[in-house]
C-alpha cells in the first residue's frame, strides 16, 4: 500500500521553496492559491479553472492573480522602507516598475495602483513603452526613467513629459546621447533631468552576466563620466545630473556580487558628488532574482538571499559609502521587474495524450516463441541487483540482433514487436533493481530518461515558455489536481508545434535539476499541469511560432462576498485563426475568397455538388473566428 500523502507531494514538488507562501496542496490534492499569503483567503485553482471555463475560456489558460501582483509591489516598498526605518537611513525609496518585464496594460495599471501610495513608477526602454508611461503615469511624485538608445523623437517625448511636470529622468548609456539630448532641450525649452549609467567593473553572474562588466552593452566608464561631467560644467547645467545608474543584469543569484556592485556605484555616486554635482538619486537597476527551482543557492535559476537581505545590502552599503566620503545619502531607486510579476501568473495547460515506451499488445495473438523473446524472458527471470548491470547489456545484445535480422528481412513484424516489448520490461526492471542505489552508471541514468512517458500537451513552448526554450530557464511544474494520490509515472513534456525544441525536458529538483517530472497516469481523464512564476518576460516575448499566438487568460481578484472567495473580473480570449493571420500579412477576407474560387472551380468542373461545395466553404469561413489551440 502506497505511503503517499500530501505532507510527501507538498516536499516532493518543493513546493514552498519555490512558492514561498503564495502556493500549496489541500485535501483535495489540488493546487492552492494566497495572493495576499497569510492576510488573505487561499483559493483552489481547480475552482478558478473551471470558473474560467464557464466562462468560455479553453487551455491553454493563463491564470492572473491581480492580488498577488498587489502584494508583491507593497512587499518590495515595505521591505525598503523597514530597512531604512532600522538603519535610521535619511534618504528615501521610489522604485520603478520596468514596462519591458511585462508590458501588458493590464499588468502595468495593476502595479501603478498597488504602488501608488509609495510614489511607484516606471521605466521605459523604448518609445513605445515610453509613450505608454506618460499616458498611465499621474503621480508627480514619482519617477519615470527613460533607459535604452534614444533618438531625438525619444527625447523629445521625454521632454514632453518633463513639460507636464513629471519626473522624467533621461539615462545616458553612451557619452555620445549627452549632446544630442542638450541640443533637443534647449530646441524644446525644458531643462531635462539627466541620469548616467556607469560601467562597473564588478561582473555579474547567471544567464545575464554579459549586461555588466567591461563589454557591457550599455554604460561609461570612468573616462566618459568625467567627459561627461565636464560638458556639463560647460554648459553650466551640473543640476542637471540628477541620478546615478548601474545594472548588474536580470536574475541576479548571489548576493555577494550585489554587495560588491552597489559598493562599487556608491563610490561613484560620492566622488561626484564631491565634485559639487547634486546628484539626488542612485538607481541600483534590476537583478533582485526569483527563486525558480528552490534551491535557494547562486544557481542560475534561484538567489541565496531573501527580499530584506536584498534590500538591506542596498542600504547598508551606500550608507557606508557615504559616511566614510562625507557626502549626503542620496534617495534610492530600485527597477525590479522579475520579482515584482513572475509570481501573479501561471500558465495552465491540458494533456490530450501520452507515450509510453513500455505498453501492452492487446491484440497481438502470436505467441511469442521466437528465441530472442524468450531469452529476454530468462533475463528479466535473472534480474536482481547484483545482475542488473550485466542483465542490461544483454538485452541491449538481443535488441541489437532483432534489429539486424529485421533490417534483413529474418524477422516478422509482430515478433519484433514482442521483442520491443520484452526489451522495454526488461529496461524497466534495470532501472527499479537501480533505484534508491547511492552511485548509478550514466547508461542507466540515460535510460531512466528513455523510459519516461511523453506527455501531450496543449499549447506552444515558443509562445508561453519562450526563456525554457531559448535559454534553458527552469519553471516549477506540477499537476494541479489529483496529488492526493501518488504520481506513478515519470514524463517529458511535449507541446503541439511541429517543432522538434517543443518540449519541456528540464524540471527543478535536487541540486541542478532533473530531466523527469512526476506525474500520474494519463487515462483520458482532465489531466491539467501548471507552470508557475511565468509572469515576467514570457507574456510578452513569445512569437507565433505555428501561428499558435497568444492563450486564453482570466484576471482573478479575491473577494469574501462571493461563495467561492474570488471573482473573475475579466477574460481575455486568445488569437483567432484569422487574427494571426493577418498578424503574418494575410488578409482573412482575401483568403476566404480565394478559397471560394476553387470551390466554384470545383462545382463547375462537377468535381463537387453545389451543396457539398457551400458546406465546404462554410466550414473553411467558420475555422478563421476558431481559437489557435486545440479544443477537446
Amino acid at each position: 500500500m502506497s505511503d503517499w500523502t500530501i505532507e510527501k507531494a507538498v516536499e516532493h514538488y518543493r513546493v514552498p521553496r519555490w512558492g514561498g507562501d503564495y502556493f500549496s496542496i489541500n485535501g483535495k490534492g489540488n493546487v492552492t492559491v494566497s495572493p495576499l499569503r497569510a492576510k488573505g483567503a487561499t483559493l483552489d485553482m481547480v475552482q478558478v479553472i473551471e470558473a474560467a471555463k464557464q466562462r468560455g475560456l479553453h487551455f491553454p489558460m493563463v491564470l492572473r492573480f491581480q492580488d498577488l501582483l498587489r502584494d508583491r509591489v507593497v512587499a518590495i516598498n515595505e521591505a525598503f522602507q523597514q530597512v531604512m526605518r532600522e538603519q535610521k537611513y535619511p534618504g528615501i525609496y521610489r522604485g520603478v516598475f520596468p514596462i519591458k518585464v511585462n508590458q501588458l496594460c493590464e499588468v502595468v495599471e495593476e502595479i501603478l495602483e498597488a504602488g501608488k501610495t509609495f510614489h511607484y513608477g516606471l521605466e521605459a526602454g523604448s518609445k513605445p513603452e515610453l509613450v505608454a508611461a506618460l499616458a498611465l503615469h499621474r503621480d508627480p511624485e514619482s519617477l519615470i526613467i527613460c533607459n535604452g538608445y534614444k533618438d531625438e523623437s525619444f527625447i523629445r517625448l521625454a521632454l514632453l513629459g518633463k513639460k507636464l511636470g513629471k519626473q522624467v529622468i533621461i539615462v545616458i548609456e553612451k557619452l555620445e546621447e549627452l549632446a544630442l539630448v542638450l541640443k533637443v532641450s534647449e530646441k524644446f525649452g525644458v531643462k531635462p533631468q539627466l541620469g548616467f549609467r556607469i560601467k562597473l567593473q564588478v561582473k555579474g553572474a547567471g544567464k545575464w552576466a554579459a549586461s555588466s562588466g567591461d563589454d557591457a552593452k550599455f554604460g561609461l566608464t570612468a573616462r566618459d563620466l568625467v567627459e561627461a561631467c565636464e560638458i556639463l560644467k560647460q554648459h553650466q547645467a551640473e543640476d542637471m545630473f540628477q541620478l546615478l545608474h548601474f545594472h548588474m543584469g536580470s536574475q541576479m543569484p548571489d548576493i555577494q556580487i550585489i554587495r560588491r556592485a552597489v559598493s562599487e556605484a556608491a563610490r561613484y555616486y560620492a566622488k561626484v558628488r564631491q565634485l559639487n554635482f547634486p546628484v539626488k538619486f542612485v538607481d541600483v537597476g534590476g537583478g533582485l532574482g526569483i527563486d525558480y527551482d528552490g534551491t535557494r543557492s547562486t544557481s542560475e535559476s534561484s538567489m541565496n538571499y531573501t527580499l530584506e537581505e536584498y534590500c538591506r545590502t542596498v542600504v547598508q552599503q551606500i550608507a557606508e559609502i557615504c559616511e566614510e566620503e562625507k557626502v549626503p545619502c542620496p534617495d534610492l531607486v530600485s527597477e525590479s521587474g522579475r520579482a515584482v510579476v513572475s509570481p501573479h501568473s501561471v500558465l495552465v495547460v491540458e494533456v490530450f495524450g501520452v507515450s509510453e515506451k513500455k505498453g501492452r499488445l492487446k491484440n497481438v495473438k502470436k505467441i511469442a516463441k521466437d528465441k530472442l523473446a524468450q531469452n529476454l524472458e530468462v533475463l528479466l527471470k535473472q534480474l536482481n541487483r547484483r545482475t542488473r548491470r550485466e542483465v542490461w547489456h544483454e538485452a541491449l545484445r538481443i535488441r541489437e540482433q532483432a534489429e539486424t535480422m529485421f533490417s534483413l528481412g529474418l524477422l516478422d513484424l509482430e515478433t519484433k514487436a514482442i521483442v520491443e516489448e520484452r526489451f522495454w520490461t526488461v529496461a524497466e526492471g534495470v532501472t527499479e533493481a537501480y533505484r534508491n542505489s547511492r552511485v548509478v552508471p550514466e547508461e542507466i541514468r540515460e535510460l531512466q530518461f528513455s523510459l519516461s512517458d511523453q506527455y501531450w500537451c496543449n499549447f506552444s513552448v515558443f509562445q508561453s515558455l519562450v526563456d525554457h526554450w531559448a535559454l534553458g530557464q527552469l519553471f516549477p511544474v506540477m499537476p494541479l489536481h489529483h496529488l492526493e494520490k501518488e504520481p506513478d509515472r515519470w514524463g517529458t513534456l511535449v507541446d503541439i508545434t511541429c517543432d522538434s525544441d517543443g518540449k519541456v525536458s528540464r524540471f527543478i529538483g535536487k541540486n541542478k535539476g532533473q530531466q523527469t517530472l512526476r506525474l500520474h497516469r494519463f487515462q483520458n481523464q482532465s489531466y491539467w499541469i501548471g507552470f508557475f512564476l511565468v509572469g515576467a518576460y514570457q507574456d510578452v516575448m513569445g512569437d507565433i511560432h505555428n501561428l499558435f499566438g497568444r492563450v486564453n487568460e482570466a484576471h482573478v481578484f479575491l473577494d469574501g462576498d462571493e461563495e467561492s472567495g474570488f471573482y473573475i473580473e475579466e477574460t481575455i480570449e486568445g488569437r483567432k485563426i484569422g487574427q494571426v493571420l493577418q498578424d503574418v500579412q494575410y488578409d482573412k477576407h482575401e483568403l476566404a475568397s480565394e478559397f471560394k474560387e476553387q470551390v466554384t472551380t470545383a462545382i463547375r468542373e462537377d468535381r463537387l455538388k453545389p451543396s457539398e461545395g457551400m458546406n465546404l466553404l462554410e466550414i473553411y469561413e467558420k475555422e478563421l473566428e476558431e481559437p489557435t489551440y486545440l479544443k477537446f
